[in-house]
């Protein structure tokens, strides 16, 4: 069976250019449009306002949690909110220390420099940064062997804003050297409403609060997901429902698309399916779910499994994976030994 892994409609990444362009257009620009993640915007506000007043530069900020989340563009608001020019990147495009050398040298003041899935820097552009980190200098060698020497550049003040999906996986030195800490969390169907209806808004078209709640409550927390299912349910209620987003409308885009209530889609019903078929549920090692539906191992660790496991579908055993009993409840499959659910 041949799935299109990379373009499911769940997916926490960008799946197309038109996705990113609709996407940038949709990213609120300061901190009073940003919506949810209630704690991190308090704290952020102050710290904002704090290195406002001492006419100072924001301190390092490092933002962590689930793909989809709004991390760049909280990083797109700090630079607005204080400002300041923003240029991005990603850890994957920074291949060598000279990469980085030309990306610092060319901040101005206060500038700032975000870099995404920063945990993927290599080691040798890491050490290029920690100094520019505390000092705001680089050292650079010139030349190889016994006539190699060092040079160091000042540089101007600048604020780092790194994301990462794997705080984890960020080394103990980088980790440190970031002076403000923020996590984010996944939202509530509430506040993935507020924003499908912000979206609509700008977007033109035409939702009720019902199918508006409809599409945030399928939308595994994520905003990113939720402006993706909204874009869909849109082409269904033009062709299909007289323009307007019901709920009846939404239920039926999502239904034809194969998500269910809680945002799981075929391919997640899939793993699970497998795993109680071909397994009894489980323990079963990642690498024979992997063999027996055709993927990667690390695609589904790292794009399948955490939501599974974030609704209590799937868990974690020192033998391997196993399905939970409200796994085999959600897809109507009794247990051993229970007689079938009524779905």
């Amino acid at each position: 069976m041949d799935f299109d892994f990379e373009n499911r409609i769940v997916a926490s990444e960008f799946s197309s250019s038109e996705d990113n362009d609709i996407e940038l257009s949709l990213r609120p620009k300061e901190l009073s449009e940003y919506i949810g993640q209630e704690k991190v915007k308090e704290n952020l506000s102050v710290y904002i306002e704090a290195a406002r007043r001492r006419g100072d530069t924001l301190d390092h900020v490092l933002l962590y949690g689930p793909p989809g989340l709004g991390k760049t563009t909280l990083a797109g608001i700090i630079a607005n909110e204080m400002g300041v020019n923003f240029r991005v990147t990603s850890g994957p495009a920074i291949e060598k220390p000279g990469d980085l050398a030309a990306l610092l040298t060319n901040l101005n003041e206060g500038d700032v420099l975000f870099i995404d899935e920063i945990h993927r820097l290599s080691r040798a552009v890491e050490e290029v940064l920690y100094p520019a980190m505390e000092d705001n200098v680089l050292d650079i060698i010139i030349g190889k062997g016994p006539s190699a020497r060092s040079i160091r550049l000042d540089l101007h003040k600048f604020t780092l804003v790194g994301a990462t999906t794997r705080a984890g996986q960020l080394s103990a030195p980088l980790r440190d050297r970031f002076g403000v800490i923020l996590r984010l969390e996944l939202y509530t169907p509430e506040q993935l409403s507020e924003i499908v209806n912000r979206s609509a808004g700008i977007l033109g078209i035409d939702i009720d609060p019902k199918g508006a709640l409809e599409i945030a409550s399928r939308s595994r927390g994520t905003p990113r997901i939720a402006n993706r299912l909204l874009k869909r349910a849109r082409d269904f209620a033009q062709v299909m429902c007289e323009g307007k987003i019901t709920k009846e409308a939404s239920a039926l885009a999502l239904d034809r698309m194969e998500i269910d209530e809680l945002g799981l889609d075929s391919i997640d019903r899939l793993i699970l399916r497998t795993m109680i078929k071909n397994y009894n549920g489980g323990p079963v090692g990642l690498e024979t779910i992997a063999a027996a539906i055709g993927e990667e191992a690390v695609t589904i660790e790292d794009v399948y499994e955490p939501y599974l496991m974030q609704v209590g579908f799937l868990s974690r055993t020192p033998r391997g994976r196993q399905v939970t009993p409200a796994g085999y409840a959600h897809l109507g499959i009794p247990m051993p030994g229970q007689q079938r659910m009524d779905v």
